[in-house]
């Protein structure tokens, strides 16, 4: 069974998804699950991009221990040395380095000659080679590429000490019969291909993406890119899970597997979700909701009868648990922190203590627990933000059919002073939005505003998320509370928080990665 390595771009192609802006704390806490979950390679971010991104990475390679730690850049010797800075420390630091080799690429965007482009991919990998002890290159728009001029650049590129040559469908176009023809001409084509791994990254552009890495695998490669739950610019890449369970599900097929604990699944997929705000569709292969349920009656009997007669992967294989049901507003601290722990976080005792007063909080007004609302607590204290400027402090909101709507909040800000105020609007969340506003001083546009349950019942946890404009950048948020108010309100104070955050570590003018 041949061994695929797992190449997980989600903190850095990922978190290019519009609308989705990860803090330090929680691009940790997606590290550290990827690394439970058995990804060979975290792609943490790019460091040259800004000192929050550098931090990020340097933190991650620091504290990752059981994957490798890379970090994306251009060909360009500073963004090499920023790399290197924040990945030195990590058990096997590696880089990612790129340039795109399509003509359209090569003229209208680099403005380089075929010539001009191999002296720079060379030149960026020997100098990489010189400090780090794994590189990967990447022809950025490999499948709109000419396949001559990529076996002349890959041979050189390898001579220059490259060890994973990465050949992304940059824009989604290719399909299966292309993705093989290419993989195979490299392979027959390029003379010291021995001495690389073959690695695919496909985007989702006219969804194929996770069909595209499977037929790159059935032509040679030895390494899959990709992200949790499909994520990433534009439509997406490859949902990384999808394919690990493909290869395990038809192993006869692709006499291939990854290194996944497939267990580790759902629980990723949903920490990604929780964090990024981007809802997991019902219907999503593999981790959606509706996975494992069976509407029709033949359906039903066949299952209840055989389980393989319609379903041809388990719940338990990938993580997913019949009965959660599990604590009650009796519970005491010990059976809560054993529950944290079997749910996978390494929490902290002052962790414990504090979540644990939220869940005797919640446990009051909610019958029963369940595991994917203690899920949300910790979720919300793992990763709570480096700084928060503003504080929900107290909210009242008056409301009737003939009456206008009415918020008043108290809040404190971030010189610690309290500040109240008031204001109506339309409707209760209006009313509380615009409360915020008159508080913060600033025009704040809302932009998105999506709300879900965490489980069913009347009881259940309100999840909020929403995007804004404010102060001239964009940010999104999340509240979580037993009232879809407060959510609400949480939402929009954390949205606002993380504008003001990213003004702290600003991005460098550069333009966004699209590998």
């Amino acid at each position: 069974m041949r061994k695929i390595n797992v190449f997980d771009t989600t903190l850095r192609d990922g978190e290019q998804t519009p609308g989705v802006n990860l803090n330090f704390e929680e691009k940790l806490q997606i590290a550290v699950q990827l690394e439970r979950l058995g990804v060979d390679i975290i792609e943490a971010g790019f460091p040259a991009a800004s000192e929050g991104d550098f931090q990020a990475v340097k933190t991650i390679a620091e504290t990752v221990k059981g994957s490798s730690v890379t970090g994306l850049s251009r060909s360009v010797r500073k963004e090499i040395d920023a790399a290197w800075d924040a990945l030195k420390v990590g058990t096997e630091p590696r880089i990612h380095v790129f340039i795109a080799t399509s003509p359209i690429h090569m003229e209208h965007k680099l403005r380089m000659t075929p010539d001009q482009v191999i002296e720079n991919a060379v030149d960026s990998v020997k100098y990489a080679s010189e400090r780090f002890p794994h590189v990967q290159w990447s022809a950025e728009d490999a499948c709109r590429s000419d396949l001559d001029f990529l076996v002349r650049i890959i041979e050189k590129v390898i001579d220059a000490g490259a060890e994973v040559i990465n050949l992304p469908d940059t824009v989604g176009y290719i399909t299966q019969e292309e993705i093989r023809h290419i993989f195979t001409y490299v392979r027959e084509n390029v003379p010291n291909i021995d001495k690389a791994i073959l690695s695919t990254h496909c985007h989702d552009d006219l969804g194929m993406a996770t069909a595209n890495s499977l037929a790159a695998i059935e032509a040679g490669a030895g390494q899959v890119e990709g992200t949790i739950n499909g994520i990433g610019e534009r439509a997406g890449n490859a949902a990384l899970e999808e394919i690990a369970v493909a290869l395990k599900i038809r192993n006869d097929h692709y006499q291939a597997e990854t290194g996944f604990t497939l267990n580790e699944i759902k629980r990723t997929s949903s920490l990604v979700s929780k964090l990024t705000g981007m809802i997991v569709p019902n219907n999503k292969a593999v981790i959606g909701d509706n996975a494992f349920a069976h509407e029709s009656g033949i359906h039903q009997d066949g299952v209840l009868k055989e389980t393989t007669t319609y379903e041809i992967i388990t719940p338990e294989l990938v993580g997913v648990s019949s009965n959660r049901m599990v604590l009650g507003k009796l519970s005491g601290r010990h059976a809560f922190k054993e529950k944290v722990q079997s749910l996978g976080y390494n929490a902290t005792e002052e962790e414990i203590n504090r979540v644990f007063k939220e869940f005797k909080r919640l446990a009051d007004k909610k019958k029963e627990i369940t595991d994917d609302d203690i899920f949300a607590l910790m979720t919300e204290e793992k990763a709570g933000e480096t700084i928060k400027h503003y504080d929900l402090q107290t909210l009242q909101v008056s409301y009737g059919t003939t009456n206008i709507p009415t918020a008043t909040i108290t809040m404190t800000n971030p010189d610690g002073e309290t500040l109240q105020e008031a204001a109506t609007g339309s409707g209760s969340v209006e009313a509380i939005y615009n409360t915020i506003e008159r508080i913060i001083g600033k025009e704040i546009v809302l932009k998105d505003y999506r709300i879900q349950s965490t489980t069913g019942g009347r009881d259940a946890l309100a999840e909020v998320y929403v995007q804004i404009e404010f102060d001239n950048d964009e940010a999104s948020g999340r509240g979580t509370a037993n009232d879809v108010l407060e959510a609400s309100a949480r939402a929009y104070i954390n949205a606002v928080n993380r504008v003001l955050n990213q003004k702290k570590w600003p991005r460098k003018n550069i333009e966004k990665i699209h590998v």
